[in-house]
């Protein structure tokens, strides 16, 4: 007998497998991805293959991060707004609290022997991380000759002319508008998602369940959700700059981190140079080695990699001293829970305003011209971030300072083990921090300086 049809899930079901999920979501965008389609597709039913990758494609078009768009809405097509908010929130929060402390503990103790040590094995892994994430959005998004000629002028822009991520961003999105009318063919990649259309067991979502009335579009609904969260960032922003001033650190956060999440296309990878060129360079709320620090402790907590932003909020909010030089640990979390706010709200807006339209049709949508040049453009800012962490972590004090050949050996180990052998992240930097100990203490005549 064919399986029935799921029984209806209760708020409270889906809120404990949303808090749950915000626990287990290792292994970026990709493994999260696979852990929702294996809970929620194979294993509970709550929704189709096919309604499942109509979501994910339209989350893959939009700026931010997908995983936790995903879980967005399939919340809110599940149980509502109130649905959305909760898959979403959850998505975050959990990883929000567990980098507020590790970075306490970095900041803390980041002096100490031990801890000086395993960073210093994970730097040159996350050296690794970067060039892999650099082939792997590579190999899916150069297709042709013009779209590897796209990532090489990218890259060459950025790191020989230091031009700003947003404006390689505005002009390969230029290129590839003008580019479908021309050479249409070089820029209709499709979706790489594609529905399979195998009989599958009946989901609590099916394929031709109707869109709920919740979900079904709506000017004024549209209207709504835009003015409210236009509101929510202009009241939140306006309450930073009455506190410190529009120059303030937490106004400039807000500010800064509203625009790096409208280009955050491609991945947290795509948006980290934007982030070291404000965050580093401009502002100066860290240092280019805490932000390899940073990633590093990004990739080994739980949701969205972009979550290393919140690392980024927490040590500008501690070495500003924001609330006084007795508070540092609490004005770096406050700090971190702005920053959060401000990178994450876009996204609960483009899905709560966009999902309605998207589900007027259960069709597939895939990359439209100018966000395939902008992919492939994304491929050279990557490559340019992983030239930049090889120099920091190789040169640690500059061209004229020793070549650490200790964190060569451990990265090219590190880039093996991901290229050749396929190893995951948190295996990959559970090896390379104890290699890094295990130098720093036994052997520091190896090591500059």
């Amino acid at each position: 007998m064919p399986p029935d049809t799921p029984p209806t899930v209760t708020f409270a079901q889906a809120f404990r497998f949303w808090l749950k999920l915000g626990f287990i979501s290792f292994g970026g965008p990709a493994g999260q991805i696979a852990i929702m389609h294996s809970e929620l597709v194979e294993r509970r039913r709550w929704i189709s293959e096919k309604r499942f990758l109509h979501a994910l494609n339209y989350c893959m078009v939009l700026p931010g991060p997908e995983a936790q768009q995903l879980a967005t809405y399939i919340g809110w097509l599940m149980h509502r707004r109130w649905g959305g908010l909760v898959a979403g929130a959850l998505f975050v929060l959990p990883s929000l609290f567990i980098l507020i402390a590790l970075s306490w503990v970095y900041l803390r103790f980041g002096q100490v022997p031990v801890v000086a040590g395993l960073f210093y094995g994970i730097k040159p892994a996350v050296t690794a991380l970067v060039l892999h994430a650099a082939h792997r959005i590579g190999s899916r998004a150069l297709k042709n000759g013009w779209l590897w000629a796209i990532a090489a002028v990218s890259f060459a822009a950025i790191t020989l002319a230091g031009v700003p991520f947003p404006a390689i961003v505005l002009a390969a999105g230029v290129v590839g508008w003008f580019g479908a009318r021309r050479a249409p063919q070089v820029f209709a990649l499709g979706g790489s998602h594609a529905a399979g259309a195998a009989p599958h067991a009946p989901a609590l979502i099916d394929d031709d369940t109707p869109t709920p009335p919740h979900a079904r579009f709506s000017r004024r609904g549209l209207a709504r959700v835009m003015l409210v969260g236009l509101a929510l960032w202009a009241l939140a922003l306006g309450a930073l700059v009455a506190w410190g001033g529009w120059q303030g650190t937490l106004a400039q956060m807000g500010w800064f981190f509203t625009k790096a999440a409208l280009l955050t296309f491609g991945g947290a990878y795509a948006v980290l140079p934007y982030v070291y060129q404000g965050a580093v360079e401009s502002q100066q709320w860290l240092t280019g080695p805490q932000m390899i620090d940073g990633l590093a402790l990004g990739e080994t907590t739980p949701g969205p990699l972009i979550m290393v932003v919140a690392f980024v909020g927490f040590v500008g909010g501690w070495t500003r001293q924001l609330l006084g030089p007795d508070a540092l640990a609490l004005a770096g979390a406050l700090a971190a829970t702005v920053v959060t706010f401000f990178t994450f709200l876009p996204s609960f807006v483009f899905i709560l305003a966009g999902g309605p339209l998207i589900e007027t049709t259960h069709g597939k949508l895939g990359f439209t011209a100018p966000l395939s040049a902008i992919t492939a453009a994304v491929v050279g800012v990557i490559l340019h971030l992983a030239v930049f962490f090889a120099l920091h972590v190789l040169w640690p004090q500059g061209w004229g300072g020793r070549f650490d050949a200790v964190s060569a050996l451990i990265a090219l180990a590190a880039a093996v083990a991901l290229f050749r052998f396929k190893l995951g992240v948190m295996p990959l930097l559970a090896a390379s921090a104890p290699a890094g100990l295990v130098v720093t203490l036994a052997a520091p005549a190896l090591l500059p300086g």
